[in-house]
C-alpha cells in the first residue's frame, strides 16, 4: 500500500478544495444593448438597469465634453474682435 512520504500541509489541502464550491454565475441580457450583464447589476455598456437609465456612461461623458468644447470655442468666437472691420481700413 502506497504510503506518502510528508503530511499534506492545511495550505496545500485548502487549495486543492478551494474552487470545488464555486458554481458558474448566471448571465442575463441587457434589455437595451442586447449586451451581457450579470444579473440584478447595471449594463455598465449602456447604463441601464430595467429600461431605466441609472449610470452616466463613458460616452455620456464624452458627448458632454463635446458639447460644453463646442459652446466654449463659440463663446470664444464671438467675443473675440473682429479683425475683417480691422483688414478692411488698413487697406483703403
Amino acid at each position: 500500500m502506497p504510503v506518502p512520504k510528508r503530511k499534506t500541509s492545511k495550505r496545500r489541502r485548502d487549495q486543492r478544495s478551494a474552487n470545488k464550491g464555486l458554481k458558474p454565475k448566471s448571465v442575463a441580457q441587457c434589455q437595451t444593448c442586447q449586451g451581457p450583464l450579470s444579473t440584478h447589476a447595471a449594463c455598465q455598456g449602456c447604463g441601464y438597469y430595467k429600461g431605466v437609465k441609472v449610470l452616466r456612461t463613458k460616452t455620456d461623458r464624452m458627448y458632454s465634453r463635446g458639447k460644453a468644447r463646442e459652446a466654449k470655442e463659440s463663446r470664444a468666437r464671438s467675443a473675440a474682435p473682429t479683425n475683417d472691420a480691422d483688414a478692411q481700413g488698413s487697406q483703403e
